[in-house]
């Protein structure tokens, strides 16, 4: 998931362009938004900081430098060698991602094609009429709010966001105060967050890429972190919410709120009937035995998953008379150009980790804290990931590739398992937070921020304890 930062401002501060309009300014650069300053700007700032540390820590040490031999190379030389061998190194990973990717996302395709997300949203509308009782049950919101969560259990990432926006959108139409998150709003945005995450397709991608005997392997430590985060994430909400009162004056000053961004409809969804609430249960039980399942056989099952995964999905397609080969074909393209799309992604962070590592600041930060950390189960190597994970979707994924593209940690390793796992069951909470109350001009988050944040540290655990459980 990309990370971006979003800057708005109203309408009567001298512009009369629309959201979408200055968003897409200040993107290119140009323009009154282009001049605006950035509210989410922690991955700029944590980019920057990386590099000036370990150039920094490469200079302090060039200065007191002393060849042992001719052919050893300086601190300031093995800083420049590693930044150009990341840079390699991150377009061949994402040459090798274009096969992968474009298997799963072909396959995926073939799924929402066949109605799969329709299923499910009809599947568990009698959990979410429960959860958002502010919320009617047959409100645009809702069927926003469970094709949401659906893509997102399926590993759809990007497909996730616009029913998302959608979904806020429609949640600030029941807004009585607006500029101010609702319960209803804090709820969504924490689950969304931490969601249940049934085929993390991104990681097995990067696995596979990365030499993996088992790539799927993170499927019952991923199912795991993210029920439990989820859990957390609703309890907290519930919790913080006691304690973050809602203006009830309706003197709140004006807000522009945006346009609807161009999205899917979820009208189809909205007008289908749940299934009875005694289907819903039983397909909850069955997700509920999975962890013990996953637990105890997980590693006999994780062979089975792939292949399984390709004939049960293509299946459901043919038997819903979906053309699955050019449904596929189509998938399969995207896939192509989302392998693309993030090599300058790669580029910027492994450049950047390997600048760490060259210069040595990593070495002197892992050994400061990683003592503490390891006693819990959390390796100094998986440090970078569980900090930079809440703030940049594509951040981590770069550090994740740096990690287990490392010969002295690989995939199959345990700590490969585990920054897996993390990027699996974990969100890119100030990226989520930014772009769906960006989009309805929400200045006042009230408990969302906190309760994302718990969700996040509680998967982080999670992931750790079920990951010394199997692989430790």
């Amino acid at each position: 998931m990309e990370f971006t930062t979003y800057a708005f401002r109203p309408k009567d501060e001298g512009t009369s362009l629309s959201f979408m309009e200055r968003e897409m300014e200040r993107r290119k650069g140009d323009g009154p938004c282009s001049r605006l300053p950035l509210k989410w700007d922690a991955m700029n700032v944590f980019f920057f900081a990386i590099i000036l540390l370990s150039f920094l820590v490469a200079a302090w040490q060039e200065v007191g430098w002393v060849s042992a031999a001719p052919d050893v190379l300086s601190p300031m030389e093995m800083l420049a060698a590693g930044m150009i061998e990341k840079a390699a190194d991150a377009v061949t990973l994402s040459i090798g991602l274009v096969g992968v990717m474009a298997l799963f996302l072909g396959l995926m395709k073939v799924a929402e094609e066949g109605g799969l997300l329709t299923i499910i949203a009809r599947t568990v509308r009698p959990l979410m009429v429960r959860l958002f009782p502010d919320v009617p049950a047959h409100h645009p919101a809702m069927g926003a709010m469970i094709l949401n969560m659906s893509a997102n259990a399926l590993g759809l990432g990007n497909a996730a966001t616009p029913f998302g926006i959608r979904a806020m959108q429609e949640l600030d139409k029941l807004n009585p105060v607006k500029g101010t998150a609702t319960n209803a709003m804090a709820l969504f945005l924490a689950i969304n967050t931490s969601s249940v995450t049934l085929l993390p397709t991104g990681v097995i991608a990067l696995r596979a890429a990365a030499g993996s005997t088992d790539p799927a392997g993170i499927l019952p430590t991923t199912l795991v972190a993210t029920i439990c985060s989820t859990t957390v994430a609703i309890l907290a909400t519930k919790l913080y919410q006691r304690y973050s009162a809602t203006p009830v004056s309706s003197t709140a000053l004006p807000v522009d709120a945006p346009p609807d961004l161009e999205v899917e409809s979820p009208t189809p969804v909205e007008m289908q009937a749940a299934y009875p609430s005694w289907v819903s249960g039983l397909v909850l039980l069955g997700i509920a035995s999975l962890i013990p399942i996953t637990i105890l056989w997980g590693k006999a099952i994780s062979p089975w998953i792939i292949p399984g995964l390709m004939v049960l999905l293509l299946g459901f397609g043919f038997l819903r008379r979906v053309r699955v080969y050019e449904v596929f074909v189509e998938g399969a393209r995207d896939g192509f150009k989302v392998a693309v799309r993030i090599i300058p992604y790669l580029v910027a962070i492994l450049v950047a980790v390997g600048m760490l590592q060259s210069s040595g600041s990593m070495a002197l930060l892992t050994s400061a804290i990683g003592p503490m950390t390891a006693a819990f189960g959390l390796p100094p190597e998986a440090l970078p990931m569980a900090f930079l994970r809440p703030l940049s979707g594509s951040g981590a994924y770069g550090i994740l590739a740096a990690i287990i593209q490392d010969p002295s940690i690989g995939p199959d390793s345990y700590t490969g398992y585990l920054v897996s796992t993390f990027q699996g069951s974990t969100e890119t909470t100030f990226y989520v937070l930014a772009v769906y109350f960006g989009a309805v001009q929400i200045r006042r988050v009230r408990h969302a921020l906190a309760a994302a944040l718990t969700a996040d540290v509680a998967g982080i655990a999670a992931a750790v304890a079920i990951c010394l459980y199997l692989f430790g």
